[in-house]
């Protein structure tokens, strides 16, 4: 097994918040990773290189070990599956949550109910364990379409603000997880390169705990 470290990262949002973080543990890519073409990035660190891929591919990556560690929200963790890897650390950036939603004053059905989401995998077992029998249509973007064009009696969806849901004369209803972006590491790599991951994870852990303390001190 390489001693190189490769550590996932997901584009997007969550690209944003996870540089600062990873500059206060010591961590910075050799060139701008937002506005470089490449995929593959060194750091300053000589044994950490760097991915950048779609948020849903790193668990993948990092189950089969085509990195070591990576960064993703969890409710990508969730709906992959991600028993078969390590999550030692929550980074407590893009906060938010994962919700059911749906037009304002509607009740949705007791008993079956047609769910539109990206969140496939989520949706069954929520439903499953509510004892509610779910249609679910996988959507990938839009959700609040779904309940106005009468797709759908209810959506599975993040919610930040709730704006994009008022807007459209919907209303988050039940909670199903609160949200935010982890750590994962892949079980071999956890052993076979525990001396360079075990020093990586802490000092990303300090760094949260800073950033965790600065937000106190202004709230």
């Amino acid at each position: 097994m390489s001693k190189q470290l490769i550590l996932a990262l997901s584009k997007g949002r969550i690209l944003d918040e996870t540089l600062p973080l990873l500059a206060d543990a010591g961590i910075t890519p050799a060139e701008d990773l937002r506005k470089s073409r490449k995929l593959l990035f060194d750091t300053n660190l000589a044994d950490v290189k760097l991915i950048v891929i779609r948020a849903t591919d790193v668990p993948t990556y990092v189950q089969l070990g085509a990195a070591d560690m990576g960064i993703a929200g969890k409710d990508v963790l969730l709906e992959h599956g991600a028993d078969s890897l390590y999550e030692p650390l929550d980074l407590q950036i893009a906060r938010c949550r994962l919700m059911t939603a749906g037009a304002r004053d509607e009740s949705p059905g007791r008993a079956r109910r047609r769910v539109a989401t990206k969140f496939v995998n989520v949706a069954r077992r929520y439903y499953a364990e509510q004892g509610i029998q779910a249609e679910v249509i996988k959507l990938y973007g839009a959700m609040e379409l779904a309940p106005i064009m009468n797709l759908a009696d209810e959506i599975i969806d993040i919610v930040d603000t709730g704006n994009t849901l008022r807007a459209n004369g919907m209303e988050p209803r039940e909670l199903i997880d609160h949200i935010s972006t982890r750590l994962v590491v892949n079980k071999a790599s956890m052993t076979m390169k525990h001396a360079q991951i075990k020093p990586l994870i802490e000092r990303l852990e300090a760094a949260v705990d800073k950033r965790l303390s600065a937000e106190e001190a202004h709230a």
